[in-house]
């Protein structure tokens, strides 16, 4: 029986994405990330984002190690902080992360931010980094059209992958669009918008229609919109419900209904202030 975990995206270089995986951001205790990363896997999590800026690098690697699966199973995403930006200061930050995860590759690797003074010379370094297989995949986050045409005048290999904020209430179609038309996957983060759309009386009705919870539709509404999504949490119960949404669908009215909750309304920086 297909699960939630074998849904994949293909990237532009014929990687395979998991569509559905574990966001880190803000596990900083060691022993609870640990602990999170861990049940995660045993239910049947692989793809696993964190970033240096996370200060839980060394954890995550210590989880993936822990469950005693081979580095080929995992698909693990790293991203360089805006502070350790530009050609030579992005590769000197891949190293220390690889050291940091004891891995000897990433499958995927995102400038965090688009600092306005390096971001394009920060994607250069990624680009060496796939030449030299140290990296599987390239790609950016936060990164608007502008940020993306302006990669494109240097880019012998396009991004593959932007990581953005998204959710009902910032849906970014166009953007979207722009990605879709330059085989470029998007995957959702803050994909709940930071638990403040849990308790939205439509999408509430939703969820109580198809006897799931408001996270549970939330979810479904990224995948069936084709977006990698990766939401973060580390209680057991959460990690565990927000896996469950192979066994329903949401229909075309459902969609529609959902997609209308946007409010162009980010809960975190907009790009443009880098």
């Amino acid at each position: 029986m297909s699960t939630i975990f074998d849904q994949m995206i293909i990237l532009s270089n014929g990687v395979q994405m998991p569509q559905f995986g574990l966001g880190t951001y803000k596990m900083t205790e060691p022993e609870q990330t640990m602990q999170a990363v861990e049940k995660a896997v045993s239910l049947g999590y692989r793809a696993i984002d964190t970033a240096s800026i996370y200060d839980n690098e060394q954890a995550v690697g210590e989880a993936i190690r822990h469950t005693g699966l081979a580095r080929e199973d995992f698909f693990v995403t790293s991203k360089v902080w805006n502070d350790h930006q530009g050609y030579d200061e992005t590769l000197r930050a891949f190293e220390r992360t690889l050291t940091r995860l004891d891995m000897n590759y990433l499958d995927l690797y995102l400038t965090h931010w688009p600092v306005a003074s390096s971001y394009v010379d920060t994607y250069r370094a990624i680009e060496r980094l796939y030449d030299e297989r140290l990296i599987r995949s390239t790609g950016v986050s936060n990164h608007h059209e502008s940020h993306l045409q302006e990669i494109f005048t240097i880019a012998n290999i396009r991004p593959m992958v932007n990581q953005i904020e998204l959710h009902p209430r910032l849906t970014q179609e166009p953007l979207r669009l722009f990605c879709r038309e330059h085989q470029i996957a998007v995957t959702s983060w803050s994909p709940l918008a930071r638990g403040q759309i849990l308790e939205d009386a439509t999408l509430t009705a939703i969820a109580a229609q198809h006897g799931k919870t408001v996270a549970q539709v939330i979810i479904r509404w990224h995948l069936q919109n084709g977006l990698i999504v990766i939401p973060k949490s580390v209680s057991f119960d959460r990690i565990q419900e927000n896996s469950e949404v192979a066994d329903f669908e949401l229909t075309l009215s459902d969609m529609a209904i959902i997609d209308a909750l946007n409010r162009d309304e980010r809960t975190g920086t907009d790009p443009d202030s880098f």
